[in-house]
């Protein structure tokens, strides 16, 4: 009898481990996968009826949690949400998180490891659980400035703070309210957002950092300038600069923009005005003469090719690979498989502003605990030193005779000196081209530069220019800056 008993015993012993395993299995090393299933309700009601910390700009909160009549207790207000889109990001119970929303997810709904005490504290007095709020480097009358400038085209604007890398503007257009997809009415919120992925114009694409990455036009011959100048060519020195360019293994030739010639007699012109009149005889010329290992290399040091965490996750800047020849003569105009995000051109008119520094570009200035201490700043760090100082004080002031009487003359601004350079990027049989326009001010001592992209000619079409169509723009943003630092903005 007791043997019988005993391996019953055994029996239901081992059971009973196997039970508690397969418990603690679940409870434990499950866990994770179990809360991030969107089938957990449980799961959703935790996340989503906490209390959310504030989005921040200029000391206002443009994203904030108010409490609502439903099992979720919070939902999201968005102040201005069409004019921060393309940074804040949407935080929906149906579709999840983009933008800050998204990558500082963690520490606005309270659970990040920086937030323990916090925590800690609000347990055992009994307080709700709260997130951190997080301060943007984004200035607001930047914002509207460029968002007013730019209107209905499509397209975007990115300005930065040379100096330090802080962006303080990135408008995309057209641009989309994150109210739409934030309410708890799940058939609302569907109809709203199938509205939005149906809209021919893409506004939930991010144009300045993570939609299309675009031709650059000559915008690029900068690269080519700066390589140029590493080579050992002055701003004075005469470059071929003929009105019509054979290319070389092919019957095609290059032209300038209008078929006008570069220079009123002879097949030469010097650097400095080939970069004035954006002549494209000679910078194709000059690329060829380079070769593009050179303007290559010169390229990555400016962040070509290079993936960037703002935290927001910017598309990568491509070059061509192993170009021949006639195709490194298009590539030094900024076309064949060139392209860029127009945070990657605002980069390039950053590092020259700076004295050569490329500081890292970086959208979130701190972030503070619920009772206001600060948890973490940003340190601006240097990303890279594309150009000796000697280097760029040349293409700065090349850049400035571009505004004072080149192709850049609409972003001039009275008793300002602004540093810039046009772009007018083809886009294929049958399209409008694409227009660019960076720049920088004041230039002798820059606190702004900034890159616009419209696309497909914008108002203008066929007809557009970066002079006529993108640098009013951007001589906008720049009057914001200007005003800011003195007080009035």
């Amino acid at each position: 009898m007791n043997e019988p008993i005993r391996r019953l015993s055994v029996l239901a012993l081992v059971l009973f481990l196997i039970l508690m395993g397969a418990a603690s299995y679940v409870q434990v090393l499950e866990a994770d996968s179990l809360n991030a299933d969107a089938r957990n309700v449980r799961t959703l009601y935790r996340e989503y009826g906490n209390f959310r910390g504030p989005i921040i700009v200029d000391g206002e909160a443009i994203v904030y949690s108010t409490p609502v009549d439903s099992p979720f207790n919070y939902q999201r207000t968005y102040v201005d949400g069409p004019l921060y889109a393309s940074v804040t990001g949407y935080y929906s119970i149906v579709f999840g998180r983009t933008g800050v929303e998204q990558t500082e997810n963690s520490l606005l709904n309270g659970t990040a490891d920086a937030l323990f005490w916090s925590r800690l504290g609000d347990l055992f007095a009994g307080r709700e659980q709260e997130g951190a709020s997080v301060e943007l480097t984004i200035r607001a009358s930047l914002q509207a400035a460029a968002a007013e400038a730019l209107g209905d085209q499509r397209g975007a604007v990115v300005a930065l703070d040379p100096r330090t890398g802080e962006i303080l503007a990135m408008v995309t257009s057209p641009s989309y309210d994150p109210t739409l997809v934030a309410g708890h009415h799940t058939p609302t919120v569907n109809q709203n957002y199938q509205a939005l992925l149906a809209d021919p114009t893409r506004p939930l694409i991010n144009r300045a950092i993570a939609g299309d990455t675009y031709p650059p036009g000559s915008v690029f011959k900068l690269v080519v300038a700066a390589a140029a100048l590493e080579a050992g060519l002055e701003p004075g020195s005469e470059i071929f600069a003929p009105k019509e360019l054979a290319l070389p293994q092919t019957s095609n030739t290059i032209r300038n923009y209008g078929g006008v010639a570069c220079t009123a007699s002879g097949d030469t012109t010097t650097l400095e005005d080939a970069l004035r009149t954006s002549c494209n005889t000679a910078f194709a010329d000059l690329g060829m003469a380079l070769g593009w290992d050179a303007i290559e290399a010169k390229a990555l040091e400016f962040g070509w090719e290079q993936k960037f965490d703002i935290p927001l996750s910017a598309a990568v800047s491509q070059l061509p690979e192993n170009p021949d020849v006639p195709q490194t003569a298009m590539s030094a105009l900024g076309q064949y498989d060139v392209r860029a995000t127009p945070l990657q051109l605002a980069m390039l008119a950053a590092a020259i502003a700076n004295d050569g520094e490329l500081m890292t570009p970086y959208l979130i200035r701190a972030i503070r605990s619920p009772d206001l201490q600060v948890l973490e700043r940003a340190d601006p760090s240097v990303y890279s030193t594309p150009m000796s100082p000697a280097i760029a004080n040349a293409l700065t002031d090349m850049m400035v005779t571009v505004v004072d009487n080149g192709t850049g003359r609409n972003a001039r601004i009275e008793g300002v000196t602004v540093a810039g350079k046009t772009g007018t990027a083809e886009t294929g049989v049958g399209g409008s081209p694409h227009a660019h326009f960076i720049a920088f001010a004041p230039a002798e001592n820059p606190i702004i530069a900034v890159a616009v992209v419209i696309e497909n000619g914008g108002d203008l079409g066929d007809e557009a220019t970066g002079g006529r169509l993108a640098a009013p723009i951007a001589r906008a943003v720049i009057e914001a800056a200007l005003a800011l630092a003195r007080g009035q903005g």
